[in-house]
């Protein structure tokens, strides 16, 4: 695999230039997946896709790396080309070691990712100390993610294998979990300020590459539940979707998180593909305190997802399994060469089908251990009581709506994904996004994508009832609804190693109108108006 090469530059003397992606060139990776192996989930969509998903996907640390190695591949590919281009690297070859260390089968990359965020208007004051006045103001979070990557067969001959370990450094404040109350962070790359082990995998590849097994410290978040199109936002509600993240221990094996785990997928041909895993579902190994229910209702912030495990070294294995499938369908999946098609192929899609079940025990929202209803009058124990079980199941659209010609970088795309599950021992029962995405937006920009979003999420009825149980005693506890997010958000390719976002969020009744606990009187937590810059560096 060639890592971390510019998608869509040339070389000339030794410098970058861009010129415009054609179609054939990044297709032309599919036609290699059966032949070379490992492929990344990301590398296997942007090919079926055509390209006309955004260069670099904003899920995590680890999909930006993925998706910047799946457009280097592409190119690499289509020039014919094996040898290691680093001008897509901030550090270039590193006075040759990296061509080195690549000749052997040896990668070694560090992303970086940084952010600035401001809100306008509404939010909510700190209640990490107990601040008055408002919840506007300006945040930081940063995180570097180095990862090691050894191919066995240049390594020592072992084809089809691949081992994988990375590292995490978050540091930063979330201007969700201090002031914005909302379901699910605003940024998918906030996190709890720490140094960690991410990621601790080996996968091997069978058959020619059509079936492949992945094993060890995963994040299952840069391969099940993604929306190509929607990975271009970021909101992390586009990433990971609102229900897992707050309904799961932890939100599951996603970013910040990962969990021992066993992924197999198949893929009998260019238009299927099955996946499933089995992976521990309690990444930090907490049981108390885990969801907002507990505590009285005062329990765990749902936007914070590390929780006594700053290492990422719990390797938990004592609550539960979280099993995991998805089948995938490609409609029109591109030829690998375009320049003797004489018919078009029509405009690619991909459609996915998926759902989870995690037999762990969950607190239920409606009743106390002794079987009263939980924050009522007759509550006086204020203990969940623990159902085993719980399941969600959803489904994903990415489809390409228009293009000019068969080989232009422009391109509109669109998605649409859902997810539903039950309402007694979860937060969120309902949750939905969509958007539409402007590949190559102006000319001479062919990496640059201009996208608009929107997302909601519904409070479970185990909530709702619990809500009106609490006001029943006296006690001020609005009935929380619907919350609605839409973003505007543009990616730039600035630099061949430098991508930036500036992006504006709105947010309607953050976490469906709940109550804002950081004044002293009675109201919901206002309507937020969020600027951001995100940047993104390939070392």
């Amino acid at each position: 695999m060639i890592y971390f090469r510019s998608p869509c530059v040339s070389r000339r003397r030794g410098r970058a230039f861009f010129v415009n992606c054609t179609l054939a060139s990044s297709v032309v990776a599919y036609s290699h997946a059966y032949a070379q192996a490992p492929q990344t989930q990301i590398e296997e969509d942007r090919a079926r896709l055509g390209n006309s998903t955004p260069l670099v996907e904003q899920i995590d640390p680890a999909t930006v790396r993925d998706s910047q190695r799946a457009q280097a591949d592409a190119q690499e590919k289509a020039a014919g080309d094996d040898r290691l281009d680093t001008s897509g690297n901030l550090l270039g070859d590193m006075w040759g070691a990296r061509s080195w260390l690549y000749r052997h089968g040896v990668t070694f990359d560090i992303q970086e990712v940084d952010e600035v965020w401001g809100n306008g208007t509404g939010g909510t004051p700190s209640s990490n100390d107990g601040a008055s006045g408002s919840g506007t103001g300006p945040a930081y979070d940063g995180v570097t993610m180095p990862t090691l990557s050894i191919d066995t067969e240049k390594l020592f001959g072992l084809k089809g294998g691949l081992f994988n370990v990375s590292a995490l450094q978050t540091r930063g404040r979330s201007i969700s979990q201090d002031h914005l109350a909302n379901f699910n962070p605003i940024s998918g790359f906030e996190a709890d300020r720490s140094t960690r082990l991410f990621e601790l995998w080996y996968q091997q590849s069978f058959l020619n590459g059509k079936l492949d097994v992945k094993i060890g410290q995963q994040d299952l978040d840069t391969e099940f539940l993604i929306s190509d199109y929607a990975s271009l936002y970021l909101n992390s509600n586009f990433g990971w979707p609102m229900a897992p993240s707050v309904n799961l221990y932890g939100g599951g094996p996603s970013w910040p998180l990962s969990s021992p785990a066993v992924r197999v997928r198949y893929r009998p041909s260019e238009k299927f593909t099955f996946m499933f895993a089995a992976a521990d579902d309690n990444p930090p190994g907490n049981r108390t305190n885990s969801f907002a229910i507990q505590n009285g209702g005062n329990g765990a912030d749902p936007t914070n997802q590390v929780t006594n495990d700053g290492s990422g070294t719990q390797f938990n294995m004592g609550t539960g399994a979280l099993l995991i499938t998805e089948l995938q369908y490609a409609l029109n999946p591109q030829p690998a060469d375009m320049s003797n098609v004489t018919k078009d192929p029509g405009l690619p899609g991909v459609y996915k089908l998926g759902g989870y079940y995690d037999t762990a025990k969950f607190p239920d929202y409606r009743y106390n251990n002794m079987g009263k209803p939980l924050g009522g009058a007759d509550d006086s124990t204020g203990i969940p009581r623990w159902d085993r079980g719980n399941w969600m199941v959803y489904g994903i659209i990415d489809q390409m709506i228009w293009r000019p010609s068969l080989t232009s970088a422009r391109s509109v795309g669109v998605f649409v994904r859902a997810t539903g599950n039950g309402g007694d021992r979860n937060l969120i029962s309902f949750a939905m996004d969509a958007g539409f995405n402007l590949k190559a937006p102006f000319r001479g920009r062919a990496n640059d994508t201009l996208g608009l979003g929107w997302g909601i999420g519904r409070a479970s009825s185990g909530e709702r009832q619990f809500d009106r149980n609490v006001a029943q005693t006296g006690t001020y506890s609005p009935v929380q609804g619907n919350e609605n997010h839409l973003e505007l958000t543009y990616q730039a390719q600035v630099t061949p190693w430098l991508v930036m976002q500036p992006d504006f969020q709105y947010v309607w009744h953050p976490s469906g109108g709940v109550r804002d606990y950081g004044v002293s009187y009675n109201r919901h937590v206002g309507n937020e108006a969020i600027f951001g810059l995100h940047g993104s560096i390939t070392f």
